[in-house]
């Protein structure tokens, strides 16, 4: 059985060495990565899923904020993977969201975002590593939890901004000691899981494995109910009787 191909945006600035290392995860997990970017082709057509990558922040603009001046912005990219969170949805493909990912599921849906977290939640500890040093808490009756377990988990932190408002189908997965959203999910299918943290990294840890794992089964299972349709609408052509 050929590999689920998952689309991976990045950065045109530092995708060069994030992308290999989501590609591994993707591969361990039985698919095979394709890298999307600013510029590049991006053909839904050609793939089964989408990994909307991590990097810089999201423009205010597309939810309503306030440009600040720490903000590092890259426009061509915002249009691009909203658009994909917009188009995956419509055609029932599953999407994962890691860190900028999570939150651009989020906008894309009509949710907006904390542009300084951590000046909102302020019990909420503050990290920048790619260590697993921050514990969050996983709500039950979740995607994620299914996919995880209700243990805390340790995870990374390489974020300023965070979820605020929900945007439209979408609900809270899991969130840190100090309240603030570390994952959203979709309600009801197709699959959609955003998680505020970089799993990527934390490749030795199973339940991380699991998260890529999960996109690459739901991206099987989205292209064998594509090829199903296609076989119905090909015999129905054939034979319109």
């Amino acid at each position: 059985m050929t590999r689920p191909v998952i689309a991976v945006t990045t950065s045109n600035r530092s995708g060069w060495r994030i992308f290999p290392l989501v590609a591994l995860n993707v591969w361990f997990a039985g698919g095979k990565a394709v890298r999307w970017g600013a510029g590049r082709p991006a053909d839904l057509d050609a793939v089964d899923g989408v990994i909307i990558g991590g990097g810089d922040d999201i423009s205010p603009d597309i939810y309503g904020g306030q440009i600040v001046a720490s903000a590092r912005l890259d426009p061509e990219r915002d249009a691009l993977e909203r658009g994909l969170v917009e188009a995956t949805h419509d055609r029932g493909m599953p999407v994962l969201g890691i860190c900028r990912g999570s939150q651009m599921i989020n906008v894309a849906r009509g949710g907006t975002l904390h542009q300084d977290a951590y000046g909102v939640y302020r019990s909420s500890r503050k990290i920048r590593t790619i260590l697993p040093r921050k514990e969050i808490w996983i709500d039950d009756n979740t995607r994620l939890s299914r996919i995880a377990g209700l243990q805390p988990m340790t995870v990374n932190s390489l974020h300023t901004q965070a979820v605020d408002r929900l945007g439209r189908g979408l609900r809270v997965a899991a969130r840190d000691t100090g309240g603030m959203i570390q994952a959203i999910e979709s309600v009801r299918e197709p699959f959609a899981l955003g998680v505020q943290w970089h799993p990527e990294h934390l490749i030795y840890a199973r339940r991380q494995r699991r998260i890529f794992r999960s996109l690459v089964m739901a991206a099987r299972a989205y292209r064998k109910d594509l090829r199903q349709l296609r076989a119905v609408d090909v015999h129905a052509r054939l034979d319109p009787a």
